[in-house]
């Protein structure tokens, strides 16, 4: 066996069990991690100098196959009917098989820090299989300096080898694919998905596990600061447009997915993006597209051109869920620290298929927490199979599989910092108008950003507001340079009827999927639910 990188710290694999392995690599950095990956078959190059790694069976994330064990730590701290258990013994035998599966392996190790705010930041040693995935995470979590590696102890330690094939009756699983974390020992173990992105959500887990109980909230979330120092979170499903609307040359970007808000202010979890690559072009978002024509960005089941090697993300012949993964210097107008103020406003992202929420509308804090409970989008027809009309989703937090306590939790802990901080807070359409999907359009990208930057520079809350009948929401009558019947989804719609009919509906699923809610909120949060019209 022989170890090799420009530090060695700990003898970080054997300190974890990992013995008798061909290679270990430690700390490579990305010239040297994207020849490993070359040199062993795992990714090819694309013009201008980005790797290209294809993922297999696993295009995204696998959320049924992700487990926590329950022990006296996580037991009474959870919320189990969110997260699948699994017992002290079959993450032992777990973990046990896979440290002998990795015998006789090329090993990738990764010191790395997740949280840019040094008191709240958690230090994770990240071992993989592929080079290319060692890549990945390099570009996504931030990046310590020679000297902090030198005594580097990691808080969490994952272990990634897609090429393991978990038992269900021996590890207490669902399938061939696990993702395991064990929080009281501080250990992640993944196997069978060559997808990446489970490495970096289980960072994001394992913060959303231990920041609440300091009064710090952990966010999925991208956030900007404008000229004047003013903090912007954006909350969103994916889909919804939280990467694209946060990437502003206007604004200084500090992430584009995951940050936490303590009581110094905003500080993001990684060092890098890791963007939707579907349909990108040049001319919409110009500083992600940049990314993709750089050395050390990685591509995710993106298509190219087998002649030219020129990217074509138009193609969903792999996968609609096709990423770039890049370090977020890649991006000219990027915090160099990862931190902001606390936040001034808050924009709820949601893409409304359904084609009868405002592009945009002012929440009050019971209201906000509501929303935030809700995580409402919409998927479309012909983005999974079965799907012929528009249907609601609703994720809590606007991201449930990455929460592992209960979602009220994460609700009153960010109204109690709304409230704090007297931030606006805003939900923002960025779905269709004029009816549904199939006979409506999509909101013009520019009457979003239009509304956004009235919202952020302060003007939009000066304006005349009306109160829905329906989702009780407060609209702005008119905005300087916005076709005010935009403003007034009905308006937009030809038959009045069928807008009526279809919104109500969609109340009707706001208030059912709250159910579960109404309990564990007061009666002020209840109240602000949509209405259903006698």
């Amino acid at each position: 066996m022989f170890e090799t990188g420009p530090l060695n710290p700990s003898r970080s694999a054997a300190r974890f069990g990992v013995r008798n392995s061909k290679g270990i690599f430690y700390n490579l950095d990305a010239p040297h991690l994207a020849e490993e990956s070359l040199h062993r078959g795992e990714t090819v190059l694309a013009r201008g100098g980005a790797l290209v790694a294809e993922t297999g069976a696993h295009t995204g994330r696998a959320p049924k196959d992700k487990f926590i064990v329950r022990d006296a730590l996580t037991g009474p701290a959870l919320w189990w009917e969110n997260n699948n258990a699994m017992g002290v013994e079959p993450f032992d035998r777990l973990h046990a098989d896979m440290i002998a599966h990795a015998k006789g392996m090329d090993l990738f190790v990764q010191d790395l820090y997740g949280g840019a705010d040094p008191e709240h930041r958690v230090k994770v040693r990240v071992i993989t299989q592929y080079a290319w995935h060692s890549l990945f995470i390099r570009n996504l979590l931030i990046r310590p300096s020679r000297a902090e590696l030198e005594t580097f102890v990691p808080d969490l330690t994952i272990l990634d080898l897609p090429s393991f094939r978990a038992d269900p009756e021996r590890h207490g699983c669902r399938s061939q694919t696990v993702i395991a974390a064990d929080f009281s020992r501080r250990i992640v173990l993944i196997g069978g998905t060559s997808y990446a992105g489970e490495i970096k959500k289980s960072v994001f887990g394992y913060l959303n596990f231990i920041l609440p109980p300091k009064g710090v909230m952990p966010m999925h979330c991208s956030a900007n600061i404008g000229p004047e120092g003013d903090t912007a979170l954006f909350f969103g499903l994916s889909g919804t447009g939280k990467t694209t609307l946060s990437a502003d040359s206007s604004r200084t970007l500090i992430g584009d997915d995951e940050h936490g808000w303590s009581q110094s202010g905003v500080f993001n979890f990684e060092g890098g993006c890791y963007a939707k690559a579907i349909k990108l072009s040049r001319e919409a978002e110009p500083e992600i597209f940049a990314t993709t024509e750089r050395f050390g960005t990685v591509m995710e089941n993106v298509v190219l051109d087998p002649e030219t090697r020129m990217p074509d993300f138009d193609d969903t012949s792999k996968t609609e869920n096709t990423r770039i993964a890049y370090p977020l210097d890649f991006i000219a107008n990027a915090s160099a620290t990862g931190r902001g103020g606390h936040p001034r406003n808050i924009l709820m992202l949601t893409c409304d298929a359904f084609g009868v929420l405002p592009p945009i509308a002012r929440l009050d804090p019971a209201q906000a927490m509501y929303h935030f409970l809700s995580g409402y989008t919409a998927k479309v027809a012909g983005t999974e199979k079965g799907v012929s009309e528009p249907q609601a989703t609703f994720s809590t937090c606007f991201g449930a599989p990455f929460m592992p306590r209960n979602a009220c939790e994460y609700g009153n802990l960010l109204r109690d910092l709304i409230a704090t901080h007297e931030v606006d807070c805003w939900l923002v359409n960025t779905g269709w108008t004029g009816g549904s999907y199939g006979t409506g359009r999509r909101m013009p990208i520019q009457v979003t950003r239009r509304l956004l930057r009235a919202a952020l520079d302060g003007s939009l809350a000066k304006v005349a507001y009306r109160k829905d009948p329906l989702f009780g929401l407060s609209v702005p009558l008119a905005v300087p340079e916005i076709d005010s019947s935009i403003l007034d989804p009905v308006k937009t719609w030809s038959d009045p009827k069928s807008f009526h009919a279809t919104a109500t509906r969609l109340v009707e699923m706001f208030r059912a999927n709250f159910v579960t809610f109404e309990p564990h909120v007061d009666i002020v949060v209840r109240q602000a639910q949509p209405a259903i019209a006698a």
